[in-house]
């Protein structure tokens, strides 16, 4: 980590209802824009206000319509359905022109205990087991300090820091500066980096932009530090998708899926 996280969040809420982007929420295709993690985390925060805390989410959907100003956005979340077992929202973002830019629907399963039940058995990253690295993707297309600048980062010993596949820890800012975020909201900024991680060939030479996110979480993350294992599929026609196994240092908590556009850099 190049900054200390505990001192920047990613937002700043205005008196009016807007939220500002700090520097670590500024992507790394434009210094205008935000990176869509900590934007997910609005969106998260909005639907979580709006359902209760008796239901988890369950299910995130993001499609992103058009770059996310880091000057300021708005965001509201609207429910859809909400029954004994199970809840829905829409959620919009809008820039302060109000245009619309981007949707979002989610899921939320009610809170039961129902003590111990029988569950996979399955290999995880040991946080025990790991080495300090830089940001998978440290090629921005500005100068300015942005989200990689504010992201601790650990990989497996021996792991791979290249091209291809691979596994990260990853440790992030908060969202909002004094305010205590839920254990979803914290997770977003790791679920939209599974294109950054698992690239095919570094920015300079080919561009990957996501235009939608999809987080399916069967556990709330119980860590600070959380881990995304994370391959990307690119296709000559310009279309690819990065799938990620996400976990914190108990083990799986869900996955993140990204449709990706791509476009030679030049």
């Amino acid at each position: 980590m190049q900054d200390d996280a505990s001192t920047q969040s990613y937002f700043r809420l205005r008196e009016d209802g807007v939220f500002a982007g700090n520097d670590p929420a500024r992507g790394p295709w434009s210094a205008d824009h935000c990176h869509a993690g900590p934007v997910s985390g609005l969106i998260v925060r909005a639907a979580e206000a709006e359902i209760g805390a008796d239901k988890m989410l369950t299910r995130l959907t993001v499609d992103l319509l058009r770059p996310l100003p880091l000057v300021g956005l708005r965001v509201a979340a609207e429910t859809t359905r909400h029954t004994k077992t199970l809840a829905t929202t829409r959620v919009t973002v809008h820039d302060l022109d109000d245009s619309l830019c981007a949707t979002a629907t989610t899921m939320h399963l009610v809170r039961r205990d129902l003590g111990p039940v029988p569950d996979a058995d399955c290999a995880r990253p040991d946080i025990t087991k790991v080495v300090e690295g830089p940001f998978p993707l440290n090629q921005l297309r500005h100068g300015l300090k942005a989200f990689p600048h504010y992201a601790e980062v650990r990989y497996p010993e021996a792991g791979n820091q290249g091209a291809g596949p691979k596994t990260i820890w990853m440790r992030t800012p908060n969202l909002l500066q004094g305010e205590v975020q839920s254990p979803i909201q914290s997770l977003c900024a790791l679920a939209d980096c599974g294109n950054g991680i698992s690239w095919n060939a570094p920015p300079t030479e080919m561009g990957f932009m996501n235009t939608d996110l999809t987080v399916n979480i069967h556990r709330e993350p119980v860590s600070d530090w959380l881990a995304s294992q994370s391959i990307s599929h690119w296709q000559p026609s310009g279309v690819g998708m990065s799938q990620a196994v996400l976990y914190d240092t108990e083990g799986p908590i869900g996955t993140a899926l990204q449709t990706l556009v791509l476009f030679p850099s030049g």
